[in-house]
């Protein structure tokens, strides 16, 4: 039997021997001086085979002991170490196959259910889109949709089972949003289609289904005596206790441009050239580049806001100067000076009053009023919102609609 002396100096020679420990366990010692612990053994009798049982000093010499009482017993019962451990790693190897197949099968189902797709499509989906609208978006989902479907596989989901989910908002009174919800859940369905993990979208199914949504205009006052209330109460709103002069500049800015009201509550002053006369900036809804020509009136404005606000990058910053005033800002000012933000103005309704105003009062071709507004109107070239067409027509509208509120207000014809 071997020492553990004999196993620690057992030094390589120029060929290969073994140091024999008995009962078929030996150390086998190569020439590049690797010490490798085996167990022979006949196993038919007659048939001379070795099991590899693992290095020194890996496996100690009463590990190797230990492996060998446990071989012997194997061979005595007839069953052939080699082939056993072959099979012990073969089963393994089978059993990990199998572990990672399910471990595929389950991502494809997680990433198979409508929840998983939605958070695909929104990811690539957002990129050009305002933030609040996303936000909006993702709500939706969570709220209304996830809840009932978001863990059922997509190629599962039928029309009933939206029509359901649509049901419970419009059953709230929420028509409009209902439909919203549709519209959002057939653009992920059509994703699931392009993406292979659905095979159609069961939204188009559903027409008809719900009821149809009352069109809602923005508030706004739309006859010319009002609007010159309005501009007046707005002049009084300065002077009034506790106002903020950067509120009423935006207040006051907001019928001399009428962008959306979010666009202007977020100016920076890098984008306005007052020598120029000029505003440019990137539309949220669209993602396109604006130019908004400024009149004298917008101009003198910015000029006295710039001497509070201008060193830093907002036009009108709010409580903390690294954000800008909220988007309800203009609402809220309008509901202190008496004004029903649901029914009579929002700060949105300016930019009816300029469509309506300009093109039934002061004449101005509707294309020239579209392209202030930066909607999205082709031309006769077919060519989309361009920011620099009808730039001197709308830089003459701009100071004349200036000028015709002036007048409104000073109750001049």
């Amino acid at each position: 039997m071997l020492t553990v002396l004999d196993v620690r100096n057992a030094k390589p020679k120029e060929k290969a021997y073994k140091l024999a420990d008995g009962k078929g366990l030996h150390l086998h010692i190569a020439p590049n001086g690797t010490r490798t612990w085996r167990y022979r053994f006949e196993l038919p009798p007659g048939t001379e085979s070795t099991y590899v049982i693992g290095e020194y000093p890996t496996v100690s010499l009463e590990e190797a002991r230990k492996e060998r009482a446990t071989l012997r017993e194997l061979v005595r019962g007839g069953v052939n170490p080699v082939e056993a451990r072959r099979d012990k790693r073969q089963a393994i190897r089978e059993a990990k196959k199998e572990a990672a197949e399910a471990v595929k099968a389950e991502k494809e189902a997680r990433a198979s259910i409508f929840k998983a797709i939605a958070h695909e499509w929104l990811a690539t989906w957002h990129a050009d889109k305002a933030a609040s609208h996303v936000r909006n978006v993702r709500a939706r989902l969570d709220n209304y949709v996830f809840p009932f479907i978001g863990d059922k596989p997509v190629g599962e989901i039928k029309a009933p089972e939206i029509l359901k989910l649509l049901q419970r908002i419009q059953a709230e009174g929420f028509v409009e949003n209902a439909h919203r919800v549709k519209s959002i859940v057939s653009q992920v369905m059509r994703y699931a289609i392009v993406t292979g993990r659905a095979e159609r979208d069961p939204c188009p199914d559903l027409k008809g289904a719900l009821q149809t949504p009352q069109v809602k205009h923005m508030a706004a006052p739309l006859e010319p005596a009002d609007v010159a209330r309005l501009l007046r109460e707005i002049d009084a709103y300065r002077h009034r206790p506790k106002v903020s002069f950067i509120t009423w500049a935006a207040l006051a800015l907001t019928p001399l441009v009428f962008t959306r009201p979010g666009e202007l509550q977020a100016a920076r002053w890098r984008d306005i050239d007052l020598d120029r006369a000029e505003w440019k900036y990137t539309v949220s809804k669209t993602k396109t580049e604006h130019l908004v020509p400024l009149a004298r009136q917008a101009v003198a404005i910015l000029r006295e806001l710039k001497e509070l606000t201008g060193s830093g990058e907002w036009l009108f910053p709010g409580r903390s100067a690294s954000r800008h005033i909220s988007n309800g800002t203009i609402n809220r000012a309008l509901q202190a000076m008496g004004y029903d933000t649901k029914n009579e103005i929002t700060g949105h309704g300016f930019r009816a009053i300029a469509r309506t105003l300009l093109a039934e009062r002061l004449g101005f071709d509707p294309l020239v009023i579209e392209h202030q507004l930066a909607h999205k109107v082709p031309d006769t070239l077919g060519a989309a919102y361009n920011r620099t067409r009808y730039v001197e027509q709308r830089r003459k509208m701009m100071q004349r609609w200036a000028d015709f509120l002036d007048d409104l207000r000073e109750a001049r014809d």
